[in-house]
């Protein structure tokens, strides 16, 4: 069994990625997804949010649903506008977002390396979540949304990316959404195929950063068609999902940030002195963006407050509890704010670093929420120490950008 696999890419035709490539499906609501395909009828929202093309009344998990984004995506094959390529081919894709640039590996991922946890994942997923995925995947045919995986920085494989990705690209396309730069290259020499997936094989593991629904799913699938074909070889397409493979060193991972909706009967004199046993705080003149882990940003009736966690708060030798998500949890919000279930409770809720500070200010300006957190990003490797320890990381402690486009590529199942 090879971790990794070459496959025949389903891609946009020659001068269509314009029309195609959209943001993944579950960065953007129904409503923004509707004014995105405003004037563009060959986006890929189509196909991976294909509600858009139903009355609004219809529920994103009957399904019609499904059955349109297969319609879509049989349309744009028919009309020249995707294309699936002849041979097996890996390919190298590179993310430039401002002055950040990431270079990854697309590929199969294997199933049977997912299943038996050498592809290491690190999230809990939500059953409807898995099971909209796994509709979509059966009823396309297809993977359509690539799984964001993440291996140790390897000298060998990045110096092929880097020789590779020396010439020219096929695809060049800047997303007018949010200003990224999506650049793919195809490799097809028979001997840089053989050597990138003999450097992979080589490797203890790789790890999803994001996507464990997408993972999840696809081992779903893969299973479920590998237990109903009696002919079953092993190389078929089900036994692989789509994914595109980064080096640890090159991720950017921002900010996953906190809003609480009321200060659970304190006022804020009470609040301020009962932070005081966990973490040293300090009133801050300006917005307070944390510069290392263990500080945290607070922004409570128009004033921000830099607080430190004090030392022999910080568990030594658990990489869960030592996050700073878990420990602003154990320390903060959960005995003082008595959010004990952040992923079910409705009182509070989680904001990305893509919107600055700026939008944990908006948040508690507009009066529906008492008091933000700003949080330093949780790094790459201890997200990796999470995932070697078999552990799972609290809810929405990574946000990753730049973000993989949809329908730039994607993954035929047979």
């Amino acid at each position: 069994m090879s971790l990794i696999k070459p496959f025949r890419g389903l891609r946009p035709a020659a001068g269509r990625a314009d029309d195609v490539v959209a943001p993944p499906y579950d960065v953007v609501d129904r409503a923004e997804a509707k004014a995105l395909v405003e004037g563009r009828p060959w986006s890929f929202l189509h196909v991976s949010r294909p509600e858009i093309d139903l009355a609004d009344t219809v529920d994103p998990y009957d399904s019609s649903v499904y059955a349109k984004g297969r319609e879509n995506l049989d349309r744009m094959i028919a009309e020249g506008v995707l294309a699936r390529d002849t041979d097996q081919h890996y390919y190298a894709y590179r993310l430039t977002m401002g002055s950040h640039r990431q270079t990854g590996l697309v590929a199969g991922a294997s199933v049977e390396a997912y299943d038996q946890g050498r592809i290491k994942k690190h999230e809990f997923t939500r059953p409807v979540k898995e099971d909209d995925r796994v509709r979509q995947i059966d009823t396309l045919n297809a993977q359509t949304g690539p799984v964001f995986l993440v291996y140790v920085a390897n000298p060998e494989v990045d110096g092929m990316l880097s020789k590779v990705t020396a010439k020219p690209p096929e695809v060049d396309v800047t997303a007018s959404r949010d200003g990224v730069r999506h650049e793919l290259w195809k490799i097809d020499d028979p001997e840089q195929l053989a050597a990138l997936t003999a450097a992979f094989d080589a490797m203890n593991a790789i790890y999803v950063a994001d996507g464990h629904h997408r993972s999840a799913a696809g081992s779903r699938v893969g299973n479920a068609r590998r237990e109903a074909n009696p002919a079953h070889r092993g190389d078929e397409g089900y036994g692989y999902f789509l994914s595109v493979i980064f080096p640890h060193d090159q991720m950017q991972i921002l900010d996953y940030n906190r809003v609480v909706r009321d200060l659970n009967g304190h006022d804020r004199d009470s609040f301020l002195a009962s932070i005081g046993e966990a973490f040293d705080l300090a009133i801050s003149n300006d917005p307070v963006k944390p510069t290392r882990s263990g500080e945290f940003g607070m922004y409570l009736d128009g004033q921000w407050y830099c607080l430190n966690i004090h030392d022999d708060r910080i568990p030594q030798d658990d990489p869960v509890a030592r996050l700073d998500v878990s420990l602003l949890q154990a320390n903060l919000i959960e005995p003082l704010l008595d959010v004990s279930d952040p992923r079910r409770d409705d009182r509070i809720d989680f904001v990305g670093g893509i919107r600055g500070l700026e939008g944990l200010e908006k948040r508690v300006d507009s009066g529906d929420w008492s008091v933000a957190f700003a949080l330093y990003p949780t790094s790459m490797q201890a997200l990796m120490a999470v995932a070697d320890a078999g552990e799972v990381m609290p809810p929405k402690s990574t946000w990753f950008e730049p973000k993989l486009a949809d329908g730039l590529i994607s993954h035929v199942l047979d």
